[in-house]
């Protein structure tokens, strides 16, 4: 397979680059490369987001082939029928997908701010406190379960090409890495489209802007902008404090987070449990980039 096929060759690729830039335009110039817990979210892009998601977006592959194999030659839905995007061109396919996609992602990500079970899960990666690309992949593996499986399998049961999968994971990690970057972007006009390092690093500030949060757009903002739960003031341009409320009863080993979710679910607060703040919707203005 060439080079450029290769999932890990574009983790790579994006890693350096988005790591240089955050050398060059850094957000907060003094936060170290090294900071606290660089090395567990290490652990979490090398075994959890990236393993996990890319096994699960190959098992949704093998899954649906396995029903495909499994439906009766006279199966009143033949398989054919559902695969409505196979015959699609690749952009179409490609520009569709990512879209529905992200707005499926978004509607997820909103849920694990305001269902509790869920928040046990999603609070691990809220226990960031310092924003960085390798900040990115903090995630508990059961949260990319629910999220990737979600967000892929209608792909493979519609008949999206292989191809484009990869490459709407690929964009996606450049995006990911992008927008928690400690970089200081906003993207101008852009930014009512595109999330960007200045708007998601509000939706993990430690104060609630809203009953469950804000900005809960992963490559898109226009989802938040459009339903009302964007927030990014003029002033000041980065949250005083990232986290959630109770993070000091938060368990802060690998195995202690892995293993939170199934104890007694009532350490570290919740996600959507304090008072709704004033909402300050702005437009996505500020430093940006380039």
């Amino acid at each position: 397979m060439p080079l450029y096929l290769e999932y890990y060759f574009w983790l790579l690729l994006i890693s350096v680059g988005v790591g240089v830039l955050e050398r060059v335009w850094p957000r907060h110039p003094g936060q170290k490369v090294f900071r606290a817990e660089w090395d567990q979210d290490l652990f979490w892009l090398l075994f959890n987001t990236h393993f996990v998601s890319w096994m699960l977006a190959l098992a949704g592959v093998q899954l649906a082939r396995w029903f495909q194999a499994a439906l009766p030659a006279g199966a009143p839905i033949p398989w054919e029928s559902l695969r409505l995007l196979s015959d699609w061109p690749w952009l179409l396919q490609f520009a569709v997908c990512f879209v529905v996609k992200d707005f499926i992602e978004w509607n997820v990500h909103r849920l694990m701010h305001v269902v509790p079970w869920l928040w046990r899960f999603h609070r691990l990666h809220h226990s960031i406190e310092q924003l960085d690309w390798l900040a990115a992949f903090r995630s508990h593996w059961a949260e990319m379960v629910i999220l990737k499986l979600v967000a892929y399998l209608p792909m493979v049961v519609l008949g999206v090409d292989d191809s484009v999968v990869f490459a709407i994971v690929a964009v996606q990690t450049l995006l990911h890495e992008v927008t928690h970057a400690n970089l200081p972007w906003g993207w101008g006009r852009l930014g009512y489209v595109f999330n960007s390092p200045r708007l998601h690093a509000w939706h993990h500030d430690m104060a609630l802007h809203g009953r469950h949060g804000q900005n809960f757009s992963i490559s898109l903002s226009l989802w938040d902008w459009l339903f009302g739960t964007a927030y990014l003031p003029q002033q000041p341009e980065t949250p005083a404090r990232l986290g959630f409320e109770g993070m000091e009863r938060y368990p802060r080993g690998i195995w202690g987070r892995l293993w939170d979710p199934f104890g007694s679910g009532a350490r570290g607060g919740g996600g959507g449990k304090a008072s709704p703040q004033p909402r300050v919707p702005e437009a996505p203005s500020g430093r940006d980039g380039g």
